[in-house]
């Protein structure tokens, strides 16, 4: 595949949405570079055993589908319709009213009417209805049915794999249908003749095999922490030393390795490391089930419960009390949608308990995992943090919730109350961006891949727009959020949208405002940037 070039923001802020001449069905789907990802390798589908294991590329011609391909799918469909009601509800139910045809950020972004969420689930509803309805079976294309032809899986890969799971749509539905449960049949569906994209399938090889989505060995993972401690040492004169596999340890702490490589996901890992020490916690990190994110769950259910399953048998081996769960998204949409049902309920953990505020979180009865976010805006209302808010004043903070631990999850004032004690400056976006009504940073659900950098770009406008809103009005310039894809994929979207907005962890600012006992005077915030009137002394 050849390298994908972006276009000019004058190019890609026309979007025209007049609805087209031509019928959907009439309209065959054109691949277009920028738009896709690339197709898993063959190595790592097989290192978890997923089916049809082989190279491919969406470019060729031939996707080397089995003989029997069609017989798969429409085994595999007739096989979900009866075990999960949900979806045998979603494929009957819709009226068309367009409720959700707006809501969903790549039709908003780009245009296309089949990412309309309701023309998306049209895509595989046609084929349901072909195969497993009277009407059409009867009736055909009368009745909104349609053959599963070639050309048709090859449409269902292409907008399947352009969808986040957001959920925003769901919201605005009057039916509850969740086209993120469609698209997640959709995408098992597909995975069973191996089409799966190379973004995906690597980091669930990499985390079945070595724990996380980067591969990272556990002497990396240890390295890259002391890398963060060295820098956390020089900027605080504090000497901090975390334990590795410690049985015994009250907590296991997990986030996702984004935060223990990727920038400016380190700077989120130093708050942690510094919070910690702060509070004298009696926690331990692994370096074998060191990935919160899930990207199993962008597979199928099965391979998501194999890796989450990783962090409760870690939990069990170490014999700890309960579980802290790093910032991140589709971790806690997991853990809190789906944990029981897979995993759980964790009876061999206990229910947490904060060793600092003694507050129980019933809430994490079963999962027996609490979010960091929880933890510290606990440690806050009790007064059992010293901040100075001032050493963020270079900051004007707007926050994004994230996908999925806000409509996933509900968390919504918990981080705004932390970056309100830790900042001085903090604007929220237009409130129909916000909150329940959240937009997607347009790279949730395995998309965050550098191919389909367009398809991103396109996807993320609505998100960069509300951001531009407060750029402009407040001269805001740093977005703020709790989730890992997110830090990795916003950089990108605000340097292309919104240029001059910087984006970070909560726990970065945290740490950045963080008075901790026997500190030096501190001069740098953590990425090494001088403090508001600190200019000229950063080597102090």
């Amino acid at each position: 595949m050849a390298n994908i070039k972006l276009p000019k923001i004058e190019e890609l802020s026309k979007i025209d949405h007049k609805p087209p001449q031509n019928g959907w069905m009439d309209t065959p789907a054109e691949f277009k570079q920028g738009m896709y990802c690339y197709g898993a390798k063959g190595k790592n589908l097989s290192a978890v055993d997923f089916p049809n294991a082989r190279d491919w590329s969406p470019d060729d011609k031939d996707w080397k589908l089995p003989e029997n391909w069609k017989e798969i799918v429409l085994e595999g469909m007739k096989e979900r319709l009866g075990k999960y009601r949900s979806f045998h509800i979603f494929m009957d139910i819709c009226v068309r009213c367009g409720a959700c045809a707006d809501k969903c950020h790549f039709f908003l972004g780009g245009g296309d009417p089949k990412n309309m969420p309701v023309l998306r689930a049209e895509l595989l509803r046609s084929i349901y209805r072909k195969y497993f309805t009277a009407s059409g079976k009867m009736l055909g294309k009368v009745a909104g049915a349609r053959e599963l032809t070639e050309d048709v899986l090859k449409e269902l890969w292409y907008y399947y794999y352009q969808c986040t799971e957001c959920r925003r749509c769901s919201l605005f539905c009057p039916y509850g249908i969740d086209q993120a449960e469609i698209t997640m049949i959709g995408r098992e569906l597909l995975n069973l003749l191996g089409l799966n994209t190379d973004w995906i399938s690597g980091p669930v090889a990499n985390c079945f095999i070595k724990g996380n989505h980067l591969g990272l060995e556990p002497h990396a993972i240890k390295n890259n922490i002391d890398f963060m401690l060295d820098d956390i040492e020089t900027i605080t004169g504090i000497k901090i030393e975390p334990t590795f596999n410690r049985k015994g340890a009250e907590i296991l702490f997990v986030t996702p390795s984004g935060d223990l490589f990727g920038d400016p996901g380190i700077y989120t890992c130093m708050g942690y490391l510094m919070l910690f020490h702060e509070l004298g916690l009696d926690y331990t990190w692994s370096t074998y089930a060191s990935e919160g994110g899930n990207f199993g769950f962008f597979t199928s259910m099965e391979m998501a419960k194999r890796l989450n399953s990783k962090i409760y048998a870690e939990a069990k081996r170490l014999g700890v009390k309960w579980i802290l769960g790093g910032e991140c998204g589709h971790m806690w949409r997991i853990i809190n949608q789906y944990m029981d049902t897979w995993n759980g309920p964790a009876d061999f953990l206990e229910e947490p308990v904060s060793p600092i505020t003694g507050t129980r979180f019933e809430n994490a009865k079963a999962t027996k995992m609490v979010h960091i976010i929880e933890f510290v805006a606990d440690l806050i209302k009790h007064g059992k943090l010293k901040f100075d808010p001032g050493r963020n004043d270079q900051f004007k903070v707007t926050f994004h919730d994230s996908c999925n631990t806000a409509r996933g999850m509900g968390i919504f004032e918990e981080p705004r109350y932390i970056i309100k004690n830790v900042c001085n400056n903090f604007y929220e976006m237009p409130e129909n961006t916000i909150r329940e009504r959240t937009f997607c940073c347009g790279s949730g659900s395995g998309l965050n891949a550098g191919e389909n950098m367009e398809l991103r770009m396109r996807g993320g406008l609505p998100r960069a727009n509300a951001v531009r809103y407060v750029h402009e009005r407040h001269g805001v310039n740093l977005l703020a959020n709790v989730c890992a894809i997110d830090r990795a994929a916003l950089p990108a979207l605000m340097d292309y949208w919104v240029p001059g907005v910087k984006v970070a962890g909560v726990h970065e600012l945290l740490g950045n405002a963080l008075i901790m006992k026997g500190e030096k005077e501190r001069t740098t915030d953590l990425r090494g940037d001088a403090l508001p009137g600190k200019e000229g002394n950063e080597d102090a």
